[in-house]
């Protein structure tokens, strides 16, 4: 797999969500689940003041932008660049940089990732959370977010559930 790299990408003011959702939805379309694997709007929490009252909200750390977790490549710039709202990739002329490790620490995102050997078909038990004890079959591995993909046994149906790597041990 080729590298993956954080970019940053502008947008209009206040499209910020909607571009997320339309890259999100775009890569569902054309199956890019392994070249873009994560769209973000980081977020934070502030208390406001108004008429006395404080009240917890989230605000945008940068509006006006979207952070994107991608490998470059024509067919990913081709689909970014050319999801409405976009502006553009942030770097010099129409090349996009890629950030730092450096820049991505105060945003709270992890870069360095850890890959896992589970593979499709593997038998694994849920370890935490509300699946604890379960034991399914991984139907679908996705490295980028850290995830599997098994599927448990749901009022007599087959569902998928999505669960992260530590929460999840062979068998």
């Amino acid at each position: 797999m080729a590298e993956s790299n954080w970019y940053v990408v502008h947008t209009y003011s206040g499209y910020e969500n909607k571009v997320k959702a339309d890259i999100e939805k775009t890569i569902e379309n054309r199956k890019l689940q392994d070249q873009i694997l994560e769209v973000s709007v980081p977020m934070q929490d502030v208390v406001e003041v108004k008429n006395g009252a404080k009240k917890n909200v989230s605000k945008k750390m940068f509006p006006g932008y979207v952070l994107i977790h991608m490998v470059m490549n024509d067919d990913t710039w081709y689909v970014v660049r050319n999801t409405r709202g976009v502006t553009g990739f942030v770097g010099p002329g129409s090349k996009p940089v890629p950030l730092t490790e450096e820049e991505m620490l105060p945003l709270g995102i992890n870069v360095k990732q850890t890959f896992s050997d589970y593979e499709v078909g593997d038998t694994v038990v849920v370890t935490s959370g509300v699946w604890e004890s379960t034991v399914g079959v991984v139907k679908a591995v996705n490295q980028g977010k850290q995830i599997v993909t098994i599927n448990v046994d749901l009022f007599g149906r087959e569902t998928p559930v999505e669960l992260g790597f530590t929460e999840i041990k062979k068998m």
